[in-house]
């Protein structure tokens, strides 16, 4: 078997997603794309490829079991395990007037979408992907989470934190609680397990809103996803270091 490092990202064929697949490439991995939309998916392994990265697509739906199973059966037989698995696949479910979502006013379809994608889809891609990762000598696991999670500055009222969001922020501290429960799961293996906090990045997921790059909205996670032995685990990181939950 090739000692080339396997890496799968989900949502890789656009924004932050692309950025942590373009960087894992760049540092000699071998890369699953990621993605639902075939043309989007194949685009973007195109450009990855013209980069110089071993890329490779994969058609994945995180919210559909058959396609998950599909997906991992298709890495199996393309790179036989896996080293890196980076859940960044996720959506902001529908927004209200000044881009938020009004807990008194929230549909509950919008909020099910939402946990389904971003909760519930990394339930359903990393414990599909586990027998391939059991086979890593160095398994790393990233959930691309964000700030807006931290309960902690959720609760503080001199924490610039932005719009009421009642879906997606809960959305990601539920995925942070399971980051932990994960770990906790893996505690006395080699599987490292972390979430990442990519920042304000301006991608077609903010409205192009931010300061920041997807090149430096990736850079949290391709750290993560490239950990010695030894390292954290069932943590939640950002540039600085670690976010408060």
């Amino acid at each position: 078997m090739s000692e080339t490092m396997i890496a799968l990202v989900t949502g890789a064929n656009k924004g932050i997603g692309y950025e942590i697949a373009a960087g894992l490439g760049s540092l000699g991995y071998r890369v699953g794309v990621g993605a639902r939309d075939e043309t989007r998916r194949e685009t973007a392994v195109g450009k990855l490829r013209a980069l110089g990265v071993d890329a490779f697509g994969v058609p994945l739906d995180v919210t559909d079991d058959r396609s998950v199973t599909d997906a991992a059966e298709l890495v199996e037989r393309l790179a036989g395990r896996l080293d890196a698995l980076v859940n960044n696949a996720g959506i902001s479910g529908e927004m209200g007037p000044g881009w938020e979502q009004d807990p008194t006013a929230l549909d509950l379809e919008v909020l099910r979408t939402v946990v389904d994608t971003n909760v519930m889809g990394v339930v359903r891609v990393t414990n599909a992907m586990l027998p391939l990762l059991r086979r890593s000598a160095s398994p790393r696991i990233v959930n691309v989470s964000s700030s807006v999670g931290s309960l902690t500055r959720q609760a503080d009222p001199d924490t610039e934190i932005g719009p009421i969001m009642a879906a997606y922020a809960p959305s990601k501290s539920f995925l942070n609680a399971l980051t932990v429960q994960y770990a906790r799961q893996f505690t006395g293996t080699n599987i490292l397990i972390n979430a990442a906090c990519p920042g304000l990045v301006a991608t077609d997921f903010t409205g192009f809103h931010g300061s920041r790059t997807p090149e430096q909205g990736a850079a949290t996670a391709i750290r993560l996803a490239t950990l010695p032995d030894g390292g954290p685990s069932g943590s939640f990181f950002e540039d600085d270091g670690v976010v408060p939950w």
